[in-house]
């Protein structure tokens, strides 16, 4: 796949979409094609009922993927994108309108992942006081109209339960009613930096609106560079860009407020032009970004051959150009940059002598688009980013007509000045995405997975990542750090700044390093604790302590992750008792492995922190002998396609093993005790993919059975039943699955 993202598009070697999403998401668009419609009666019809939602800030409990289904898809008026949830219950999307409003119909356009029961509720806060005006259990899919009465600045849809085995997708959210009084906004502008020589009135930090295009060049040489705007010297502080375009306007006033003057896109298209104009307003600038393929670094797709293909160099070539032809008078742009991540990415493409000639083809065609970006516009520098350094050495032979030099850098990124010096590298560079270390460069935890930095160590890694590149006196020209996002999911909390559009001291830390001041800050954890290996649906404990500089009340919000399970990203909240504040009493998961419990610290003025730490959850402990233990097993399939989930790996006392049957429902799986023996309990360990309907069987010969356990509803996870059952062969028939998958058993445990 070519992705050709939109400016909000972010990268995507971090968090990939797995085969079995990858499957799951082919049958959900089939039968996306399927939805009916419900148009209730008495549809009002007033003169005043007008779409409010469209375009407005959208958030959610969860999303499937940020980079393609994020909450935002669900307000843009775009039928062809869409917003997705986690797949749990229950899940939520919301809308601020603004104002609050009158609301007289919801249209609800749903995938084919839908809510058959839901709520549509409205709240004048956002945060509570929630009042339904909807309700079914009964909810049909496809396209919904629905009638509704009721007033408040905040719309959303609550999902309880979900039509099938995915989470719930919208297409499109639309509210409409009337819009009653402006409400004052929740979440103001922190108090900007005082500097009384700038021109910006509010936030004296920034230069003020642009009116026209700047001339944007680098001068200097020999390690005396400068990125200079108009004349005046430019020192590159900012983020990459989260939020949709539409939402500029309400997410840089925080960047004003903090000093930074610079964002930077993946792609460029349409929507540039909001984003642009938006920046130019509030005085700040960008670095336009041009995907190509295969971009986002390890594991990501889109593999090209830059040695021969040249449909696609000259298809690429073009559709640059003309973005740079349509935005290059913009006053919001900096730069171009052209590519992302994709040297090193090629890696996964090619290998060999091979790998160095398409490298070095990329190069030169990177080279070829800066040569053509500066035949239409003079007055822009071009620059192409990588993951690494050792991508620099491609650039150095292959691109000369680049004007500045680009790496995404994290736990690295002190290391960058060496690894130019000892390069022998003549141009300088700015670091395009950076931040604390990622999960490719942690060490593993007790659990064996990766060791994400605490809040106060990202703060932190942000202001020395920007003194190593500040302390290149004339060679490091400035970052972007990772990201000025706004998603809350499992690769928001390790790197996003501005989560809901909460700020995370991270915001703080790197704001004060460029100068700005501050009058409310976030809350500062000190520790955090996790029960850990935790039974499977036992009680837990899990506790954070924090403290707030300002003296504001905090608010702590626990949440979950199975990420390391089976790789979803969004949060899921807990619901527990709080006998102290920042400690809770929580119910384990039910789905066995190792989980990452989360807890929010928020301090009610527009400030959060957030800590995580991992626990393994375990099969309660069953009194007794299990018989079936490495016993001879048999099932009526098993998958190769990946690893040999053979039948005895459910039988083998090791809860890190499993077997997995075909895609279908009629399937078996059994186990030959060697004799006629009696048993008392069995335990069924499920993977995600789950058997709703089964029954358990015994037979002595292997040909009659008798049934001693049958289930209609099963909902995956540990399954302990008492039974009472005898004989030589004990099989699980299995009818119904939970999942869009097959079935697949950690252990199958029989015991007496």
């Amino acid at each position: 796949m070519n992705p050709t993202p939109s400016v909000a598009t972010g990268p995507t070697r971090r968090w990939r979409r797995s085969k079995r999403e990858v499957a799951m998401l082919a049958v959900a668009v089939a039968l996306a094609l399927t939805g009916a419609a419900l148009v209730p009666s008495g549809i009002a019809n007033a003169a005043d009922t007008v779409l409010l939602s469209q375009g407005k800030l959208a958030t959610a409990s969860s999303v499937e993927n940020k980079d393609y289904t994020p909450a935002a898809n669900a307000v843009d008026g775009n039928a062809g994108t869409r917003w997705s949830s986690e797949r749990s219950d229950p899940q939520w999307l919301q809308v601020d309108l603004g104002q609050s409003s009158t609301i007289n119909r919801v249209e609800l356009t749903w995938e084919a992942a839908y809510a058959t029961s839901y709520e549509i509720q409205v709240s004048d806060s956002g945060t509570g006081g929630w009042k339904p005006i909807y309700s079914t259990t009964k909810g049909p899919g496809g396209n919904e109209t629905l009638s509704v009465s009721g007033t408040g600045r905040y719309v959303r849809m609550y999902g309880t339960v979900r039509a099938n085995g995915y989470g719930y997708s919208l297409w499109e959210f639309k509210v409409f009613g009337s819009a009653g009084s402006t409400n004052p906004p929740t979440d103001p502008p922190t108090d900007p930096p005082t500097d009384p020589g700038s021109v910006n009135p509010g936030y004296p930090n920034q230069p003020g609106p642009f009116t026209q295009a700047s001339v944007v060049k680098v001068t200097g040489g020999s390690g005396n560079w400068q990125l200079q705007v108009d004349g005046k010297p430019y020192t590159v502080k900012g983020w990459t860009w989260g939020p949709s375009a539409a939402e500029a306007d309400t997410y840089m006033p925080g960047l004003v407020a903090e000093g930074a003057n610079t964002i930077r896109t993946w792609g460029t298209g349409k929507d540039t032009k909001t984003l642009l104009d938006s920046a130019a307003a509030h005085g700040i600038r960008v670095i336009n970004g041009f995907w190509l393929a295969p971009g986002g670094g390890p594991g990501s797709g889109g593999c090209i051959d830059y040695t021969s293909d040249a449909k696609y160099k000259s298809d690429q070539k073009t559709d640059i150009l003309n973005w740079v032809n349509t935005y290059k008078a913009n006053p919001g742009v900096l730069m171009w940059n052209v590519g992302n991540e994709s040297i090193l990415g090629l890696q996964n493409c090619y290998s060999g002598q091979k790998l160095e000639d398409v490298r070095n083809a990329y190069a030169a065609f990177v080279n070829d688009v800066a040569v053509a970006i500066h035949g239409i516009d003079a007055n822009h520098p071009v620059t192409s980013t990588d993951a690494w350094t050792g991508a620099w050495p491609y650039l150095k032979r292959n691109a000369p007509a680049l004007d500045l030099l680009a790496v995404n850098s994290y736990g690295d990124v002190c290391n960058i000045k060496k690894t130019w010096v000892d390069g022998g590298y003549d141009k300088p560079y700015i670091v395009t995405e950076g931040g604390a270390a990622g999960e490719w460069e942690t060490p593993n935890d007790a659990n064996g997975v990766p060791n994400e930095p605490t809040e106060t160590q990202k703060a932190a890694a942000l202001v020395n990542s920007w003194k190593c590149i500040i302390d290149h006196t004339g060679v490091g020209l400035g970052a972007t750090f990772f990201h000025y996002g706004t998603e809350g999911d499992f690769g928001g909390v390790w790197f996003n700044v501005i989560p809901g559009g909460n700020k995370r001291p991270g915001y703080y830390s790197i704001g004060k390093a460029w100068g700005a001041s501050f009058s409310n800050t976030a809350p500062v954890i000190s520790s955090m604790t996790v029960s850990q290996n935790v039974a499977a649906g036992a009680s837990m404990t899990v506790s954070l302590k924090a403290t707030d500089p300002d003296g504001d009340a905090i608010k702590y919000v626990p949440f979950f992750n199975s990420k390391y399970i089976d790789g979803a990203g969004g949060l899921q909240y807990q619901d527990g008792p709080q006998p102290t504040p920042g400690t809770f009493q929580l119910t384990a998961p039910q789905t066995l492995g190792v989980w990452k419990a989360y807890v929010w610290a928020e301090d009610g003025k527009g400030n959060v922190s957030v800590e995580s730490r991992s626990f393994r959850v375990v099969a309660p402990p069953v009194a007794g002998t299990n018989i079936a233990k490495g016993k001879s097993a048999s099932a009526s399939s098993f998958q190769t396609t990946v690893d040999n989930f053979t039948p005895g790996q459910a039988f083998d006392g090791n809860a890190a093993t499993r077997w997995s049957s075909d895609w279908s429902d009629a399937q078996y799986l059994q186990v030959d005790l060697g004799s006629v023996q009696s048993f008392t309990h069995v335990q069924l360990l499920w993977e995600k993919a789950y058997g709703k309907g089964y029954t358990i069987k015994t037979s002595n010969d292997g040909n009659v059975w008798t049934p001693v356990k049958t289930v209609t509803d099963g909902d995956g996870g540990v399954d302990d039943f008492d039974v009472s059952g005898s004989g030589r062969y004990v099989r699980l028939e299995l009818t119904q699955r939970g999942s869009p998958w097959g079935y697949s058993l950690y252990e199958f445990g029989i015991y007496q």
